[in-house]
């Protein structure tokens, strides 16, 4: 089944106080000077596929100052009609997300309809920062398309919150023994260790997705390669925790689980932290998110929404080029990109066969759209 985005409306989200864009099918850019909202608008696509905002996890964050809510409404266009998203959120109440009027129990339950693939500069923290966020990239790329992992992830986590309360407390009263620990261990290991699995499974088919795309954009001689490092693969989870146990009541947390496990980004066999360049960082994220792009289509059968947020800087004109064949190739389906040079796009996708939308923002809040003189049926 295919979707796409028909129509986008905001309010009080971001900078934006009122903003409503119809969008096209395929490739739809948004255009103008920094700080006029381009990153929000792409921002709001994915607050209506995960329910969450991709560069800020405080809901409460994303409502225009001075303002109390802000609702972001989405019409998402399937082979069977059209279903009517909505995400909104007020100060000091929980987040309402729902469907063709019908709130949903659990957001969880809506993760994996429509999904998105979203590639950004923010991307840059997943070479740059700890495992936590490299955690969180992983996590969220197997929860759109896998319901039970998503729900043992969330019962691990809750486990964990348990199990660290219990050892926070044992260090307050000056005792406590591991037996005490005991019913969130095996929650722990029960989940843990299922989630583990379904990491290292999904990374034998990421990495090679991997290299083909790092090769295909880049054509360079260097080699790429991403491994995912995990105490689990050497050892149970329930030995583990049992080891820690002195480790565990100093600290007064959990100090082993899939809570600590990280991905290793390497080039040329070497960290790609200190020793690939700035392009070579910016190509390897892009490869991998376009991995993820073809994962996800392979798992639920679905093209995800593919939003590219001001890639196009800092990269070398053979680069952007093949990025934007892959889009005429048609392998993909609707595509929201942004940039601060109208001409350059222009320039790059002019003989591309795609309907092309152009929407320019002001300083104003205002958006005017551009149609595209290449414009197919």
């Amino acid at each position: 089944m295919s979707f796409h985005l028909s129509r986008l409306t905001l309010l009080h989200f971001r900078n934006h106080r009122e903003l409503e864009v119809d969008l096209g099918r395929e490739v739809n850019c948004f255009v103008g000077p920094n700080g006029v909202g381009k990153t929000n608008l792409l921002d709001a696509v994915h607050y209506l596929s995960l329910g969450k905002s991709y560069f800020d996890p405080v809901d409460m964050h994303n409502i225009l100052h001075g303002e109390e809510l802000f609702m972001i409404q989405g019409g998402m266009h399937t082979g069977t009609g059209e279903d009517a998203i909505l995400c909104s959120v007020r100060l000091g109440q929980r987040k309402v997300l729902s469907r063709n009027r019908k709130e949903y129990d659990r957001l969880a339950d809506h993760v994996g309809r429509y999904p998105v693939v979203m590639i950004t500069p923010y991307d840059g923290q997943l070479v740059l920062e700890g495992s936590e966020v490299r955690r969180r990239f992983l996590d969220g790329l197997i929860a759109q398309f896998d319901r039970n992992y998503l729900d043992a992830l969330i019962r691990y986590n809750r486990s964990l919150t348990q199990r660290n309360t219990m050892l926070k407390r044992f260090a307050e009263i000056g005792g406590g023994a591991l037996e005490e620990l005991e019913p969130w261990d095996e929650q722990l290991i029960q989940h843990g260790t299922m989630v583990h699995d379904v990491r290292q499974a999904f990374m034998r088919e990421l990495v090679p997705l991997l290299e083909r795309h790092y090769h295909g954009i880049s054509a360079g001689p260097e080699r790429v390669a991403l491994q995912y490092r995990s105490a689990l693969g050497e050892t149970p989870l329930r030995d583990l925790l049992r080891g820690s146990w002195d480790r565990d009541r100093l600290a007064h947390h959990t100090t082993q689980g899939i809570h600590k496990d990280d991905l290793v980004f390497t080039i040329n066999d070497q960290p790609l932290k200190r020793f690939g360049s700035q392009g070579q960082q910016k190509t390897y994220l892009i490869a991998l998110k376009l991995a993820q792009f073809d994962l996800t289509q392979e798992r639920n059968g679905l093209r995800p929404i593919l939003l590219l947020d001001d890639i196009f800087d800092k990269i070398d004109p053979q680069r952007m080029r093949h990025l934007l064949k892959l889009l005429s190739d048609q392998r993909f389906g609707q595509v929201l990109l942004t940039d601060t040079d109208a001409s350059r796009l222009h320039t790059a996708l002019d003989g591309l066969d795609l309907d092309v939308r152009f929407f320019h923002l002001e300083h104003a809040n205002g958006i005017t759209r551009e149609k595209a003189e290449r414009t197919v049926a």
